[in-house]
């Protein structure tokens, strides 16, 4: 998850017919002539400096300008060599991994990049240790040799498989050394790099990048370049903006009503809407020291009463599928605990059952805090939704009250709320970054929710396992233990959405479970 971007909402209503999948109408298009692309995006791109950005924005720019040693392939979740010819484990322990750099790997400046910028690139952000970067996914270096110019060797504190993953994403950017101070932030606006994209310019409007004749690696650009134009949450002039053709596609961004009427619009091939597989999800996070929530048959009562059917279909117009685990569908391991234990629909009576077992004989009162300006507005309207299912009950009094979001954090971490929503947009495609960043003492839920079965036991087996599907049982007893204590109540998993011109192409490459948006297989006819 990026550190400071929780999820924003799914994309609200869009009728059935107007969704293209990417397998359907795009796959196989012509790739076009090489024409620039221009994209909208309404999220903005708070650095271009991998040591400081952990958002969204920043990580779709790192992706195309910066390689990494490590990449996710499109369509796959299992990193593969980029800037590197080879990488690998040592021993049998998961804690020195070793790669070997590709031949004649250049910056967009026309340095040579070799193991020291690799080396560097990773000791000068754990250094900067920006509160808004990715130093908190480099924690586990201890130390890092380089034998030769081609050779970087990672020793690790501790076992920790997923370090692949971990370096496959924007956090292993690798940078030029001689362009970046090693203990504080360059600020220029700039960015140099060796990805198949070089940044032309930047400012508060738009950013332009031209496809970089020095990139060495597998990908092969479609375009001559893409301009992204920021709109700043202003989601109208993102959609008057697309359907005047002065931006070839939108990238999330626009209203749910824009969506559904663009969608219906599709027989006149004015838009086309591709859709893809997400892994963001949300969840109902108890506080574990509210003296309501923290009693578990309360917990359970509410799993028993929450209708994700319903909320999926009238709040989220189908952008979005009930999600029954921690680990959502697409994701190695998951599996469907809470539909196991809850089932899929309301179970009022069963609900009854363990509030009469616990003795319960009035309504219990409960608030359900919310907060849109972070999730979108649907979020209120979701809340209100769940008050009501759980009110239907006659087992519950809720209420809703909803926070902006800098007060809602604050709130948080002071313990204030019993009941409150957390978005999780993933670093990485694995069912460790869905479940270790939310357990133990510091956990990024703030609820006081620890386990010594999963944080002793659990966490530290699939963390030293390099062969990821040993793993699956270890993280199948973790979801189970989780749906059986339910500290949070897992809602619903994103789909992700493109809107675009019909001449555009390709957009199904960036819309999978590895959240990498590749500028390089977008073409324009």
């Amino acid at each position: 998850m990026r550190r400071n971007q929780w999820l924003v909402a799914p994309l609200g209503a869009v009728t059935a017919a107007a969704l293209l999948s990417g397998c359907g109408a795009q796959d196989g298009a012509a790739a076009g002539d090489g024409k620039g692309v221009v994209m909208g995006i309404s999220a903005d791109v708070r650095s271009t400096d991998p040591a400081a950005g952990y958002d969204p924005g920043s990580w779709l720019l790192f992706n195309n300008v910066f390689q990494s040693l490590l990449a996710f392939p499109k369509g796959g979740t299992t990193p593969e060599p980029d800037a590197a010819q080879s990488c690998a484990f040592e021993g049998s322990d998961s804690k020195v991994y070793k790669c070997t750099l590709r031949a004649g790997l250049k910056f967009s400046n026309g340095h040579s990049l070799t193991a020291q910028d690799v080396k560097y690139s990773f000791e000068r952000t754990l250094k900067i240790n920006d509160p808004n970067g990715p130093a908190v996914m480099l924690a586990s270096v201890a130390r890092i040799d380089t034998p030769d110019d081609k050779s970087v060797v990672f020793h690790l504190k501790a076992p920790d498989a997923t370090f692949p993953s971990k370096i496959a994403s924007g956090a292993g950017s690798i940078v030029d050394h001689s362009e970046y101070p090693a203990d504080k932030l360059r600020t220029d606006g700039k960015a140099t790099g060796s990805g198949v994209y070089k940044l032309d310019s930047f400012t508060s409007k738009s950013a332009s990048f031209s496809v970089n004749s020095s990139y060495t690696g597998k990908a092969k650009a479609k375009n001559t370049g893409v301009t992204m134009k920021f709109f700043h949450e202003d989601e109208g002039a993102l959609k008057s903006a697309l359907e005047a053709g002065d931006v070839d596609f939108a990238f999330r961004g626009l209203a749910a009503k824009d969506i559904a009427a663009m969608g219906a619009k599709t027989g006149d091939q004015k838009v086309l809407i591709v859709q893809g597989a997400g892994a963001e999800v949300e969840h109902l996070v108890f506080n574990m020291n509210d003296p309501v929530v923290k009693d578990k048959a309360v917990r359970k009562a509410i799993a028993y009463l929450v209708d994700r059917e319903a909320l999926v279909k009238d709040v989220y117009d189908g952008t979005a599928t009930p999600l029954y685990s921690i680990v959502p569908a697409g994701i190695s391991a998951h599996n469907t605990a809470f539909f196991d234990r809850y089932g899929g629909s309301p179970q009022p009576e069963k609900a009854k059952a363990v509030l009469k077992a616990a003795n319960y004989t009035d309504k219990i009162k409960l608030t359900l805090w919310s907060t849109p300006s972070r999730y979108g507005p649907a979020t209120d309207q979701q809340f209100h939704a769940i008050a009501k299912q759980l009110n239907a009950s006659g087992l519950f009094d809720a209420d809703v009250k909803s926070v902006e979001f800098g007060q809602y954090e604050k709130d948080i971490q002071a313990g204030k709320y019993g009941v409150y929503v957390k978005g999780w947009v993933p670093d990485y495609p694995d069912p460790d970054n869905f479940t270790q960043p939310f357990f133990g003492p510091d956990n990024v839920l703030a609820n006081h929710y620890t386990n010594n079965e999963i944080t002793g036991t659990i966490i530290p087996s699939t963390s030293a396992k390099a062969d990821r599907t040993a793993t699956t049982a270890d993280f199948t007893r973790l979801q189970d233990i989780v749906a059986e204590e339910v500290p949070v109540l897992p809602l619903w998993q994103g789909k992700q959405y493109a809107v675009a011109r019909p001449n555009v192409a390709g957009l199904q490459w960036s819309l999978d479970a590895s959240t990498v948006f590749r500028f390089w297989e977008i073409s324009k006819s």
